[in-house]
């Protein structure tokens, strides 16, 4: 059974092995660690009870920010990703709070074609690049696009 809900302080040590087999230069146990809490709305994504996916996302005044995605390799091509932002945006957007989410923003490698159309495909929009954000295996820097989806009209 395949169900998406909140990545919660037990799921931690799991979700960490997943970040270290889907990224090539993948956060640190530390910085995954960190990025939790109040200030986070963090999803996870399981089939069997296995995480296979998550996001992590930052809250910010009445914005957030998606800091992190990742889905298995053996589970990727299958609109799982789709899944995850789509209850991640429903999530936004359902939060009760005096200053509503107005837009949610990330940052993508510029080589990553698959997620810049998957991206592309939910309504995100390219806003500017951020040039040498990334490094790279060889040790060079790579950009960042930066994108936007607006939450609230």
């Amino acid at each position: 059974m395949k169900t998406i809900s909140i990545l919660n302080h037990n799921d931690l040590t799991e979700a960490f092995a997943l970040e270290q087999l889907c990224h090539t230069l993948p956060w640190s146990k530390m910085t995954f660690f960190s990025n939790q809490g109040d200030r986070y709305l963090n999803l996870k994504l399981t089939i069997d009870n296995k995480i296979i996916g998550f996001c992590i996302c930052q809250l910010v005044a009445d914005e957030a920010n998606l800091f992190n995605i990742a889905i298995h390799p053996e589970f990727r091509q299958k609109g799982l990703a789709k899944e995850l932002l789509n209850k991640l945006i429903e999530e936004l957007m359902s939060l009760n709070s005096n200053k509503p989410i107005a837009s949610l923003w990330l940052e993508v490698r510029k080589s990553n074609d698959a997620a810049i159309h998957l991206y592309h495909s939910l309504g995100f929009n390219q806003i500017t690049i951020r040039k040498n954000y990334y490094p790279t295996v060889d040790g060079k820097q790579e950009d960042a696009i930066i994108m936007a989806y607006t939450l609230t009209l």
